[in-house]
């Protein structure tokens, strides 16, 4: 399935989403179908049932972590969820690679292309948002309420 054929699947309510615009969330979620797909005709082999699952599982929570992070408000709690998001991307390379053997060639190098360019856009997002909330200097100790008063400035 080319992204185009999976794009016209997708319900109008959610192309006209927010999230939509997200280019990391459309991809991501182009690449958990068609790894699903992988996962079914990988599954045939009885053997090879926990492999599929876990292959569909991680790229599943690719998108599903882009969507979380970005409903997030805290550009720290945004990160955190795209840091997950980059972790399935990678955890998915892995599957794939693991898998090859039973998967055509040409395909895996499709897969592994698709999670490259997330991986990069996910690295972006997670620059610009470390972008926007820099880390803050320490705060100065709090004051003891027990202790008097600091004299009055001249």
């Amino acid at each position: 399935m080319t992204y185009d054929q999976w794009e016209a699947t997708v319900p109008a309510t959610l192309k006209s989403d927010a999230l939509w615009r997200v280019q990391a969330f459309r991809l991501a979620s182009y690449l958990a179908a068609v790894a699903s797909l992988d996962a079914d005709g990988i599954a045939e082999a009885p053997w090879l049932v926990k492999s599929a699952g876990q292959l569909s599982s991680a790229a599943e929570s690719i998108p599903a972590n882009v969507a979380e992070g970005y409903a997030r408000l805290s550009p720290k709690d945004r990160i955190r969820y795209y840091e997950y998001a980059l972790g399935s991307a990678d955890e998915t390379k892995s599957r794939y690679l693991t898998l090859s053997r039973r998967l055509d060639p040409s395909l895996v190098d499709a897969r592994l292309a698709s999670l490259s360019s997330i991986t990069r856009l996910v690295l972006k997002m997670i620059r610009s948002g470390r972008l926007m909330d820099p880390p803050s200097a320490p705060l100065p100790p709090s004051p003891d309420p027990a202790a008097p008063p600091p004299p009055p400035q001249s």
